[in-house]
Formats: structure tokens, sequence, C-alpha cells
């Protein structure tokens, strides 16, 4: 669980930033799922920055369930 304290921050702060109303994360991602009409750059780079810490713990997550590939003649 140590490893994944750095990464669990990340998500807790800048991944649900900022927590009045609603999360911009899922704010960006309803637009993104509704078309993503009248999206700027800026926008983009927001759904980004605030989904990058989530996409990384996914990766970690996924990587350590997997099981490790066995190579023959190893």
């Amino acid at each position: 669980m140590k490893k994944y304290f750095f990464i669990l921050t990340a998500c807790l702060t800048v991944g649900l930033a900022p927590y009045s109303s609603e999360p911009h994360l899922v704010g960006k991602l309803r637009w993104i799922l509704g078309g993503a009409q009248g999206m700027q750059m800026l926008d983009w780079g927001d759904a980004l920055m605030h989904g990058s810490p989530w996409l990384v713990l996914l990766y970690f997550v996924v990587r350590d369930l997997l099981p490790k590939s066995q190579t023959p003649g190893a």
C-alpha cells in the first residue's frame, strides 16, 4: 500500500479538485461523452490534468493484478 500513497494523494487532490459542487473531471467527462461540442484546447488540457492521476492509478492496479508473464526457458 505504501507504493500507492503518492498516486492516491494525487487522485484525491488534483483528480477531484475542486471539491465544491462537482469535480472538474466529472463535468469534463460528461461534456466529452455528450459530444464535446464547444470544447477548446484549454478544456482538453484541464480534462487531461484532472484525469491523469486516475489513469496512472489504473495502470498500476492493472499491472499489479495481471499475472507476471512466464517466459519459457527462463
